[in-house]
């Protein structure tokens, strides 16, 4: 059964850092490119960062210099590591993975608000 299992949302302050991790399931063959999109509320989803199987990265440029994306191949496990948190980065963060087909998580919530 397809599986990824998201971790590390909460809340945070402005200034603070979060680490998310996504992992997939080994049945998942083929993964090419591993990324984060997110969702605020009342907007659409948007990506956040990706990464492919060889390490080559794309960021948004609203989050370029904070968050760093970085992946384990032998783990099927993709992390994004988020740093000098805004308000405006609350959103829902969703894992994807595609391959031959395209998967999502189900979502963790991260709120940045003092």
């Amino acid at each position: 059964q397809v599986q990824l299992v998201e971790s590390g949302g909460g809340l945070v302050q402005p200034g603070g850092s979060l680490r998310l991790s996504c992992a997939a399931s080994k049945s998942i063959f083929s993964i090419n490119v591993m990324g984060w999109y997110r969702q605020a509320p009342g907007k659409e989803r948007e990506l956040v960062a990706d990464i492919t199987i060889s390490g080559r990265t794309n960021y948004a440029d609203s989050v370029k210099g904070r968050f760093t994306i970085s992946r384990d191949n032998t783990e099927n496990t993709v992390y994004l590591q988020m740093g000098s948190l805004k308000p405006e980065d609350t959103a829902v963060y969703y894992c994807n993975v595609r391959g031959i087909f395209t998967y999502w998580g189900q979502g963790t919530q991260v709120t940045v608000s003092s």
